[in-house]
């Protein structure tokens, strides 16, 4: 088998790289900007999704191909379906795709693009493992500098749970499938063992810090607003907000605990994770 990812010099491809190198495999790293990938320790080649003529060559020889779904919102299923057509032509035998959670059904805006990558992926006839993750508990923690210095988490979200997980445990899930039998056609619903709300993850900020840091629910509306204020791109904090709105509903909360099952351990917990944002 030779194995290959995409997005390698990413937050979760380089987590990837990692639990890849640690179970014994030397992934070819797919990269935009091959500078960013000499640290990897693995070969790399080329690949930006827009360039679609470099697609295919880059793939020669690869069997197994980890998509590691665009971060760039300019036609992101675009984007995806040149990788997919580069795979037929490339001879891959099985993509797997990092997905969102229920990516079939959840009426989040910010999964319609997985959703059809999913289709784009089935209609292609390769054999393909989705693995539909849940909130990275990144996501939240990312942001807690700029947090304690205004004194409250922000949200829209209300009570909503999210049973987020951080990224090395999503990272692990991609270790596992890509590299042990049994998990083509296979779709893996992945989220956090154990569910909080903001509220919760306040307090734990709070705990942490030694400070009161509330947490203030918003209007999806002025929630979008104070994002564009940072300087998000207005229709992405449309759909972070959106995000938010719909985690209120229980579209980021799973407790099926599929993914501490499929790595072997439990998902790490979001002190943890917290803690580490703090450090």
């Amino acid at each position: 088998m030779t194995l290959a990812l995409t997005g390698a010099t990413g937050q979760l491809g380089r987590l990837a790289i990692a639990a890849l190198k640690a179970r014994g495999h030397a992934p070819i790293a797919l990269v935009r900007d091959l500078a960013k990938a000499a640290d990897l320790g693995t070969e790399a080649r080329a690949f930006d999704y827009k360039a679609t003529s470099t697609l295919a060559p880059a793939l020669a020889g690869v069997t197994t191909l980890v998509l590691i779904s665009s971060n760039d919102f300019d036609d992101r299923m675009g984007q995806h379906r040149n990788v997919i057509d580069a795979a037929q032509k490339a001879g891959v035998s099985r993509i797997l795709y990092t997905s969102i959670l229920r990516a079939e059904t959840t009426p989040m805006l910010l999964a319609a693009d997985h959703k059809a990558t999913e289709g784009l992926i089935r209609a292609s006839g390769l054999g393909f493992t989705f693995l539909r993750n849940g909130w990275y508990t990144e996501n939240h923690t990312g942001s807690l500098g700029g947090a304690i210095a205004a004194g409250a988490l922000i949200g829209s979200a209300g009570d909503g749970r999210f049973s987020s997980a951080a990224r090395a445990d999503y990272a692990e899930a991609i270790a596992v499938t890509a590299t042990t039998e049994g998990h083509v056609g296979k779709i893996y619903e992945l989220a956090g063992d154990v569910g909080y709300s903001y509220a919760e993850l306040a307090a734990e900020v709070s705990r942490q810090t030694g400070k009161t840091i509330p947490y203030n629910d918003l209007p999806p509306a002025t929630y979008a607003g104070i994002l564009e204020s940072f300087g998000l791109p207005a229709g992405f904090a449309h759909v972070l907000a959106d995000s938010d709105v719909q985690a209120g509903q229980g579209a980021l909360y799973d407790d099926s605990r599929t993914l501490s099952r499929l790595i072997g351990r439990p998902t790490t917990p979001m002190a943890d994770t917290v803690a580490q944002a703090l450090a």
